[in-house]
C-alpha cells in the first residue's frame, strides 16, 4: 500500500533521522556487484561519510584514499592482503588511509562503512590496521550505570582521529544528561528502540534507523520496550578543534 507521503525521516539544521522506509539504494564508484545506502556525507555538512553497502556474493569494494571503518551487519567479507579469517556479523576492521585493501563478500552481505579524511598529528604517528569482534570487545558502565554499557571498538590511542563505540541500554535505561558537545555523530540503531531527543525534537527510534548529529546538537536517549536497545556510534575524536 502506498504510504501517502508519510515517513519518520526528518532533516533539521543540526540533525537527521533517516528511517528504512526512506532509504535509497544507489550504485557507487568502487562498489562492484552491490549498492550503497548513503546515510550522511559532506553534502549535508558532515565531516565524514557513512553508508551501508549491500553486496551480492563475490561483490567487492575497492580500496580508497580515505581511512575506513567497516562493521559487518550480516554475511561475511574478506580483506585482501590481510591474514585473517573472513569478517562475519559483529566483526569489524579499521583500514588506514591509502591501504591497498579490497573487500570481497563471500555471500550476500551488509556492511557499515565509515570514511573520513585522516588528520595526522606529528606526535601520534600513523594508525595501524586493526581487526576486532564485538563479542570480545570489553564493556564498561557509562558514568557508573551498569544498565548502560559502552564497548570501545578502536584503541584509545592518539593516532586514531575518530572513535566507534557500541552502546547497549537495558530497558528503561537512559543517558544521565542531555549532552551537547563539539563532536559530531553517526549512529545506526542495531537492536531495540526508544526515544531520542535531537535539538528540541523527540523521536521514536528503532532498529535500522540512522541518526546524524551535528556538533553542538543537544542529544539524549532513553530505551523503551522489553529488550535492550543497542546502537553503533561514530564520533570525531583526539584532535584540537582548531584543526
Amino acid at each position: 500500500m502506498h504510504n501517502l507521503g508519510q515517513t519518520r525521516t526528518v532533516r533539521k539544521r543540526d540533525h537527521l533521522l533517516q528511517t528504512p522506509d526512506a532509504f535509497v539504494r544507489t550504485p557507487m564508484p568502487g562498489i562492484h556487484r552491490g549498492v550503497a545506502i548513503v546515510h550522511v556525507s559532506p553534502a549535508i555538512g558532515a565531516g565524514f561519510t557513512q553508508y551501508t553497502a549491500e553486496l551480492e556474493p563475490s561483490g567487492t569494494i575497492d580500496s580508497g584514499p580515505a581511512q575506513r571503518f567497516v562493521f559487518v551487519l550480516s554475511g561475511a567479507i574478506e580483506l585482501s592482503g590481510v591474514q585473517s579469517d573472513a569478517l562475519e556479523a559483529g566483526r569489524y576492521a579499521y583500514i588506514p588511509a591509502d591501504s591497498d585493501c579490497e573487500m570481497t563478500a563471500r555471500q550476500g552481505s551488509r556492511v557499515v562503512v565509515i570514511e573520513k579524511p585522516y588528520r595526522p598529528i606529528a606526535e601520534a604517528g600513523a594508525p595501524r590496521l586493526f581487526l576486532g569482534d564485538e563479542a570480545s570487545a570489553g564493556s564498561t558502565p557509562l558514568s557508573g550505570d551498569d544498565s548502560l554499557q559502552v564497548q570501545a571498538l578502536l584503541p584509545n590511542e592518539a593516532a586514531f582521529d575518530f572513535a566507534v563505540n557500541i552502546m547497549t541500554y537495558e530497558p528503561g535505561a537512559a543517558l544521565s544528561q542531555v549532552e551537547m558537545h563539539v563532536m559530531e555523530h553517526g549512529l545506526l540503531m542495531l537492536e531495540g528502540g526508544g526515544i531520542y531527543r535531537l535539538g528540541d525534537c523527540w523521536y521514536p527510534v528503532t532498529a535500522g534507523d540512522f541518526i546524524w548529529m551535528a556538533p553542538y546538537c543537544p542529544q539524549w536517549f532513553g530505551a523503551l520496550g522489553k529488550r535492550p536497545a543497542k546502537y553503533l556510534i561514530y564520533k570525531d575524536w583526539n584532535r584540537h578543534p582548531l584543526g
